[in-house]
């Protein structure tokens, strides 16, 4: 005759909790992703993704481009910023702006000029 095998409580316990860990853990891996604010796709995700908080990068761009007569085109500036960080960080090439002085003024707030070029083209995007 064939033997029943029966599995103690402790050994469902132990398998149950695990899975619940494997479980809860899966989740709070995928909630951060789910939660991210989904912006319009455009052609310069590769490059916006990099900014921390494209809503006021939008506003920092939008103002730039209210205050300068010049007004830049999309794809031109897409395939400098995309040549000027090609093989770096932003901070990285943030970081060479400051040591080179290359900055900008808007509304009274100095800064980095790639970080400026980046914005006006999220402000273009929206």
């Amino acid at each position: 005759m064939s033997e029943r095998r029966s599995f103690s409580r402790r050994a469902v316990t132990i398998g149950g909790g695990i899975a619940l860990a494997l479980g809860l853990g899966a989740l709070g891996l995928s909630v951060p992703s789910l939660l991210r604010k989904r912006y319009r796709a455009s052609a310069y995700d590769d490059l916006l993704d990099d900014l921390v908080d494209r809503d006021a990068a939008i506003k920092v761009g939008a103002a730039f481009r209210a205050q300068t007569a010049a007004k830049p085109e999309p794809q031109a500036l897409g395939k400098a910023l995309r040549h000027r960080l090609e093989r770096r960080t932003l901070a990285d090439v943030t970081g060479s702006d400051l040591a080179q002085s290359r900055m900008l003024e808007v509304k009274g707030w100095v800064m980095p000029e790639t970080l400026v070029l980046l914005s006006v083209l999220a402000s273009e995007e929206s």
